[in-house]
């Protein structure tokens, strides 16, 4: 049976969570899990460093197409084989991420869909902002880790000066961050808080939902889990969609 390997940087819990619309997408095209087509899976556990091993795991077990989720995946996947097809489900830009040359024609072994979710940073703090009009300091939660991270702190920083609002950017890396980041949210007066995309800090949006109860700070992130773990809000793409 044909190889198909799940690559993914975040959680196996958040990876089981949100992946279920892939299978039927599948079943769609005629191809079912263990009948016609084997589904192999790697969780890196937000430890982004494991990524590349766990991508020349599946090459090593001859996986026919590899599919990455988020950016941090995508790059590993597109770094460490050239031969092996690779699509991928994204919410930055690919280009300049530099997994293709061109929206229109990839090019390489790599290609997929993007949701666009960084250029959606702007909307989401203004959101913040109307769901909380008295907090003149906004946090900005972000895992410095993330390819993307200069486009998403600039855009998050353009909206906060055009609103007259003042941004703190707060990095959480790991699980042990997180205490001491809202510790510093509350030091600098921050009255609300966004969340930035990525996958380390979705996986911990139960975590992040209880210490922002905890604190008395509204918070936004940009994918619908965050939201049913118990945060106040979300704004943005539908990953099930985009993974189907």
């Amino acid at each position: 049976m044909p190889i198909v390997g799940v690559l993914f940087g975040g959680s196996a819990a958040l990876l089981r969570q949100g992946f279920s619309p892939f299978l039927p997408g599948l079943g769609e095209l005629g191809y079912r899990d263990g009948q016609n087509v084997m589904i192999q899976y790697r969780t890196a556990e937000g430890q982004y460093e494991r990524l590349p091993a766990l991508v020349s795991e599946l090459v090593a077990a001859k996986a026919d197409v590899i599919v990455a989720l988020a950016s941090p995946a995508s790059l590993a996947a597109k770094a460490v084989s050239s031969t092996v097809p690779v699509v991928f489900a994204i919410g930055g830009d690919p280009v300049p991420l530099g997994l293709v040359a061109s929206l229109n024609r990839p090019g390489g072994n790599i290609t997929g869909a993007t949701f666009l979710s960084v250029e959606l940073t702007a909307k989401q703090l203004e959101l913040l902002h109307e769901l909380s009009p008295n907090a003149g300091t906004i946090g900005f939660l972000i895992n410095p880790g993330v390819p993307d991270l200069a486009a998403q702190t600039s855009r998050a920083e353009a909206a906060a000066h055009s609103l007259g609002l003042a941004l703190q950017v707060v990095n959480v890396r790991a699980e042990d961050d997180l205490e001491a980041a809202f510790v510093a949210l509350v030091e600098q007066h921050a009255g609300a808080l966004l969340v930035g995309g990525d996958e380390f800090l979705i996986s911990r949006s139960a975590r992040i939902a209880e210490l922002a109860a905890r604190h008395t700070l509204p918070t936004l992130a940009g994918l619908r889990v965050f939201a049913v773990s118990g945060g106040l809000a979300s704004y943005g793409a539908s990953l099930a969609e985009a993974l189907h």
